[in-house]
């Protein structure tokens, strides 16, 4: 935890476009320390005079940072985003994508959609805050590494429900959404799963055990199990698809055509509806990968097949559509669309800590992960304007 010395409010302000302009300039990517970028935050809190908070990573490396404008009563609106974004190695930029661009109306960069757009129009609007006679507080509540699987949401939400002596309520996630109101994501998460064994000369296979070969045996496992889902499972139409989903990225093993491979790794995941049990899923692929193994050794003691979780499962998001945090941040939206998306977010991990919590936020995921990543300027000032009407409402 940490707090800064309140110091006089700054009197330069800043538009969101040039704040985001500066965000975009930390080329953070998911699992990378956050600290020039959290440090650049902190420093502008510093000159509203704003005390905040740290959430560190074990190492100390990377922090969370979150803070509270108003004053200490409960029922206040959480507005949180991530300061990580996803790669640009082998994508066809056009521009240099941690140097914010504007053409046409809309800003290029990495991040300026997913979702360092939405933290500067919450910075932007910070002087409003200090300015308003706010009944009820704005929070600011800001991770790293989202984007390889919600590391640090968990424990921001949790540490903001413990640090401050009034409870907050609602917890608004500014992933793009083009500012519509969001209150279903799927559950999502990624393992590795690693096949051992012992190399050999390919004409002995009979009597070997090829990692391969059974990597493939897991494979067909996982898009049987799909399909399965697909006909007997859980279906919900707010997804595309209304099902869940399993499936494997990366398969690498053996080293030449004539050895037996004696190790083969696949990455898969799998994104859960709401009402599935990922858990469940995990542990019976888990047992069919026991019962493989067991076979295996029968003629090579020494095959092995290990599972590692990346990270731990990202919870869904199942916020009922007649939920108060819905109806409130339809007032600050003027539109009564509610959506569902596939992508995974912070938003179920606010939500198991306690919060009603929503995605809303400016940019279309359409954009996100893409070269040539964009924001609208409309669509920024839209964000803005709804971070200024929630100013209006508590106050």
């Amino acid at each position: 935890m940490q707090a800064t010395k309140p110091n006089p409010i700054a009197t330069n302000r800043l538009t969101a476009q040039e704040i985001l302009a500066k965000l975009i300039a930390f080329p953070v990517l998911g699992g990378q320390s956050n600290s020039k970028i959290a440090d650049w935050i902190e420093n502008y809190l510093i000159e509203h005079g704003i005390f905040f908070h740290n959430v560190y990573n074990a190492e100390r490396t990377k922090r969370c940072i979150h803070c509270r404008i108003g004053p200490s009563v409960d029922n206040g609106v959480v507005l949180s985003g991530h300061t990580d974004v996803v790669p640009v190695e082998g994508q066809d930029w056009h521009t240099d994508p941690f140097e914010m661009i504007e053409k046409e109306g809309k800003l290029y960069g990495r991040g300026t959609c997913d979702m360092k757009g939405f933290i500067a129009c919450c910075l932007a609007c910070l002087p409003e805050m200090i300015a308003a006679d706010l009944k009820k507080p704005i929070y600011f509540a800001f991770s790293y590494d989202e984007e390889i699987g919600c590391w640090s949401g968990h424990a921001l939400a949790k540490d903001i429900m413990d640090t401050y002596s009034e409870k907050p309520r609602f917890a608004i996630i500014g992933e793009p959404s083009e500012m519509e109101v969001v209150t279903g994501q799927k559950g999502m998460g990624t393992l590795e799963t690693t096949l051992t064994s012992r190399g050999a000369h390919s004409s002995k296979i009979y009597t070997e055990a090829s990692t391969i070969f059974e990597a493939a045996k897991l494979v067909g496992w996982l898009e049987n199990k799909m399909e399965e889902l697909i006909v007997n499972g859980e279906k919900d139409t707010r997804f595309t698809p209304p099902h869940t989903t399993l499936h494997v990225g990366k398969f690498n093993g053996g080293i030449a055509h004539n050895i037996v491979a004696d190790k083969c790794t696949i990455v898969w995941d799998l994104r859960t509806l709401p009402k599935d049990d990922s858990t469940a899923i995990v542990n019976e692929f888990k047992a069919y990968c026991a019962k493989r193994a067991a076979i295996m050794r029968k003629k090579v003691p020494e095959f092995n097949i290990t599972n590692k979780e990346w990270f731990p499962l990202v919870v869904p998001l199942d916020t009922p559509d007649d939920a108060p945090v819905v109806k409130f941040v339809q007032q600050l939206t003027d539109s009564m669309i509610i959506n569902a998306v596939s992508f995974a977010s912070e938003a179920g991990q606010f939500a198991a800590e306690g919060f009603e919590a929503v995605i809303c936020g400016p940019g279309s995921i359409e954009q996100a992960h893409r070269a040539n990543e964009f924001i609208e300027v409309e669509q920024l000032e839209k964000g803005v304007l709804f971070v200024q009407k929630l100013i209006t409402k508590l106050s």
